[in-house]
């Protein structure tokens, strides 16, 4: 299996890409940026190789890159603090479907996307709103699948750490409590390895829903 990844220098991405290098079902692994990110230097360049975009709006010319390959896993997305909802839109919902389009007419079959706990199309926060826009839109594009990942408190496992300094200090201040956390509330959160392996695995079987909260992610993770 061939993949395409997106965002794989945020901290869901880091995860994703460290299982994808481990696991034997992943035969290559496409690591798309606006700027290098030394994925080549992992220890593994003949499976995975960067692609450079400096606009994610544009794909005139690059998109033939993405030829040949077999699931796309879409990490990438922004923090809504601070944002307008026109400007959030754009970077969440807009860059999304741009992306979409680009792989459609490549030849990508499967298109896993990274939501969030609590997308709602209808819900009152604006993060929400978008987020649950873009689900919905993208199960209307004709990939033979489609999947959406709404995982909650995500622990960094190996390493991994959020390029968001104040939730790499929840996760710092936080990290202690995790194996508490995944007995008591373990329907609400997942780690960086179990996102990375739930993908990999509905890429290569399917799953039997197109919405993965957390729970579905753990049980994914573990086939």
């Amino acid at each position: 299996m061939k993949v395409i990844l997106f965002g794989g220098t945020g901290m869901v991405g880091q995860g994703v890409l460290r299982e994808c290098l481990l696991d034997p079902r992943v035969e290559r692994v496409l690591a798309v940026g606006r700027k290098e990110s030394g994925v080549e230097a992992g220890g593994q360049p003949t499976k995975a190789v960067g692609l450079v975009n400096p606009d994610f709006f544009n794909w005139d010319g690059v998109e033939v890159a993405f030829e040949g390959y077999d699931a796309c896993f879409f990490c990438l997305g922004v923090s809504a603090v601070g944002m307008k909802e026109e400007e959030y839109k754009r970077i969440t919902y807009e860059l999304t479907l741009g992306v979409a389009e680009v792989l459609l007419r490549s030849g990508v079959k499967t298109f896993v996307y990274v939501s969030g706990q609590g997308t709602n199309e209808h819900g009152r926060q604006m993060w929400a709103r978008v987020k649950g826009a873009t689900e919905s839109a993208l199960m209307r594009m004709p990939f033979e699948r489609v999947y959406c990942f709404r995982p909650g408190f995500i622990q960094p496992l190996d390493g991994i750490r959020s390029k968001t300094r104040f939730y790499q200090a929840i996760y710092s201040a936080t990290g202690w409590m995790y194996p508490l956390l995944r007995r008591v509330a373990g329907r609400f959160v997942t780690t960086t390895r179990e996102v990375g392996r739930a993908m990999i695995s509905v890429a290569a079987v399917g799953y039997e829903k197109r919405m993965l909260e957390n729970v579905d992610i753990q049980a994914a993770a573990a086939r």
